[in-house]
């Protein structure tokens, strides 16, 4: 089979593999869609040079990695121990990209990614989705409904789920003003899901595309940050009637950004951390303590969470599909990754 491997360097190469073969409790999937996720950029964009960090390619192997967290495929053959009734032969399935030792109290929930045995990352540490097949643990697959195409599949697989990850750890509701700071994948996501759950949402990004975008998607205002003298605290406070917001989401990684959600936010508030990367200072006294502020972490989602977010998707005819905004065939992959680079566009998925 034919895979996609980053790198390094802004280059990726599409690669010949051997067909995977499923061993003792393992699945392969014959992939039909993969998205492209923004960590992806993080192996994209890295150097070869040893140099280390958040921009070393340094994986922890030699070997050649296929990219691509956000697999959806269907079931095409079985190990021994995976029965009929786990894992039907064309069964349609998403990934929950992480597998851990399988038996730990993290494992058993659902949180196989914050095992302390140690964990596989499919598409970084372990094969993934940007390919023919993936061949998987039984145990890491979640169903998608009928109604939902594979695309759709692709997106609640990371960006969509990690999105309903984090607004689930801070309990929205209808009655919220919800700040979405970074209108990617997971920013965009957030908006749509805020939106379906009733809340009154605001859209912050640089790219007047993207926020066109996220006005799509039901966002009720929308801030440029980058427009000359804007102050985007004060314009989210004017918003809320000089409150400040109910919820704020950070879906950036930038320090600029979560100061400006931290601060955004009113008292007795609420403020998540979902971009990764970057180091931010917050004045604990008057930022949180004196605000009595809420001030949490959301690390993508479980396998449970996942059913769960494809489960709300369906029934509330969320168009998560929609997200992909391009469409691509593995042989695309230079151009895809080379326009998703620029940070201005929708998201975007192979179709295998």
């Amino acid at each position: 089979m034919k895979g996609i491997v980053f790198t390094g360097n802004r280059e990726l190469e599409i690669r010949d593999f051997p067909d995977p073969v499923a061993g003792p409790g393992e699945v392969v999937l014959k992939m039909k869609a993969s998205g492209m996720c923004g960590s992806d950029l993080h192996f994209y964009r890295a150097t070869t040079d040893g140099s280390g960090g958040s921009g070393s390619l340094g994986l922890g192997s030699t070997d050649p990695v296929i990219a691509g967290h956000e697999p959806c495929g269907v079931v095409v053959s079985r190990g021994e121990g995976v029965t009929e009734e786990q894992a039907p032969d064309g069964a349609r399935m998403m990934n929950h990209h992480y597998a851990g030792c399988g038996t730990c109290t993290h494992c058993r929930v659902g949180w196989s990614q914050l095992c302390g045995e140690g964990i596989t990352v499919y598409g970084v540490t372990g094969h993934g989705g940007h390919a023919e097949y993936i061949k998987v643990p039984a145990r890491t697959l979640v169903p998608l409904p009928d109604s939902l195409s594979y695309e759709a599949g692709a997106a609640i697989s990371c960006g969509t789920g990690t999105a309903w990850g984090a607004l689930g750890r801070m309990q929205l509701s209808g009655a919220d003003r919800l700040a979405v700071f970074g209108q990617g994948p997971v920013g965009t996501s957030a908006t749509m899901l805020g939106k379906a759950m009733g809340a009154w949402v605001v859209a912050i990004d640089i790219s007047d595309e993207r926020l066109a975008l996220a006005r799509q998607y039901g966002a009720d205002a929308t801030i440029n940050a980058s427009e000359p003298g804007m102050n985007v605290i004060e314009a989210l406070k004017e918003l809320s009637n000089g409150e400040g917001m109910d919820k704020t989401l950070d879906c950036t990684g930038s320090a600029d950004a979560r100061i400006q959600a931290v601060r955004s936010t009113r008292t007795w508030g609420t403020t998540c951390f979902v971009g990764e990367g970057s180091d931010v200072t917050i004045d604990v006294s008057p930022d949180m303590l004196r605000r009595q502020l809420t001030l949490i972490g959301s690390w993508t989602f479980s396998s449970i969470g996942q059913a769960e977010c494809a489960k709300f998707c369906a029934e509330r005819g969320i168009p998560v599909d929609s997200l992909f905004t391009q469409k691509y065939k593995m042989e695309e992959a230079e151009q895809a990754y080379e326009l998703f680079d620029t940070q201005t566009t929708g998201k975007g998925v192979f179709m295998l």
